[in-house]
């Protein structure tokens, strides 16, 4: 094995160490010859003894495991990979050819340290921390990797960038601007029903329920069953579109990205910022809970299974408030009467009968 450092003296005669691996000079701080000697040594054993101890450990480790040695980070990649179905698939394939991944692709899992990782970071995004996490925990689930690289609490934090829902001006401005019916008809769609991008281009026409004035399907990202009810507007928009096959042929046979860039290119024609095609979503979300919608509602028509999800999508709708006193007012306004009862005998509708003298409600009780 080849020697990793080197003792020399530079002409002001302090001694210097040189680490043909990293290729930096470290001074010992002495021109004694037998102080840097000492400290030459010192540093050798401590380097000769770390790489005894990881070959001891592959040794070990190699007795259980003949692959240990040879597995790299590609492996964990793929194998989490073959874990997924469907969108989430297809997000993991996309996600494992990151460029930022090829930092540790062929690295021998064994091998890694913290600083691999963290250079990683550096160059990577928001998503390759997001992943690196996963793949790193699977990896140390299945003993694969005996100790963590970097302990949870020292992982980088995860910012992600802020969103938001589109505003009803905004749409309309990208309305406006988009001159495919198409599309158009695909935009208008997303703020009515508030589906994902996916799932609405995915949309057939046997996913219509015309009696009961419904849109139902399952969630390509969760499997869920979403199921919308729609108004006049919505209905308008669907009786234009083909009523046999797929709504949105054009985009169906597009990916996801492409949609996106495309309505990317229309928000920069309309002069909107800020929002993507799951800012419908959350528009619709917001848009249910400042009108009162019932929660357990929108949770049905979003597909969401949890209350905290959805409650997140709806987190910065601003709800206006009326005064208790105004609430009460509106409460005994809206209050039910009762209908009479009929009376077996006479067949004639009575009202129920109490202490207040023939009369329930405000009802006067026939014959009376």
């Amino acid at each position: 094995m080849k020697q990793r450092f080197r003792l020399y003296r530079r002409k002001g005669g302090i001694y210097y160490l040189h680490d043909s691996q990293s290729g930096k000079q470290t001074s010992l701080g002495t021109r004694h010859r037998s102080e840097a000697v000492e400290l030459f040594s010192a540093r050798l054993q401590a380097h000769r003894q770390a790489h005894l101890n990881l070959q001891l450990a592959r040794t070990y480790l190699a007795a259980t495991d003949p692959m240990v040695a040879k597995r790299t980070w590609q492996v964990p990649m793929e194998e989490l990979a073959k874990t997924k179905r469907g969108a989430t698939l297809e997000r993991w394939q996309y996600v494992i050819k990151d460029k930022a991944f090829d930092l540790i692709r062929n690295l021998p899992i064994l091998e890694t340290q913290a600083e691999h990782f963290l250079k990683m970071l550096q160059v990577g995004t928001i998503s390759t921390n997001v992943f690196l996490r996963r793949i790193h925990n699977f990896a140390l689930d299945l003993g694969w990797l005996p100790w963590p690289v970097i302990v949870k609490r020292q992982w980088p934090g995860i910012h992600f960038q802020e969103k938001r829902a589109i505003t009803h001006a905004e749409h309309l401005a990208v309305l406006e601007r988009e001159k495919n019916p198409e599309r158009k008809a695909f935009y208008e769609l997303c703020w009515h029903l508030g589906g994902s991008q996916s799932d609405i281009a995915n949309l057939q026409a046997d996913n219509i329920d015309w009696e009961a004035k419904v849109v139902s399907f399952a969630r390509k990202k969760s499997r869920s069953i979403a199921m919308i009810h729609f108004g006049e507007e919505a209905e308008k928009i669907l009786r234009g579109l083909p009523q046999q096959g797929p709504l949105f042929p054009e985009f169906k046979a597009i990916g996801a990205g492409h949609r996106a860039t495309e309505f990317k290119r229309i928000c920069g024609r309309a002069n909107v910022s800020g929002v993507s095609l799951h800012s419908y979503r959350y528009a619709w979300a917001e848009r249910a809970k400042v009108c009162g919608y019932p929660e357990r509602f929108a949770q049905e028509a979003l597909g969401h299974n949890s209350k905290a999800v959805h409650r997140a999508y709806a987190r910065k709708a601003k709800v206006k408030l009326p005064s208790l006193e105004t609430y009460e007012k509106r409460s005994r306004e809206a209050e039910v009467i009762p209908m009479p009862i009929p009376d077996g005998n006479s067949g004639l509708p009575v009202a129920s009968r109490g202490s207040n003298g023939g009369r329930q409600n405000g009802i006067q009780a026939v014959g009376a």
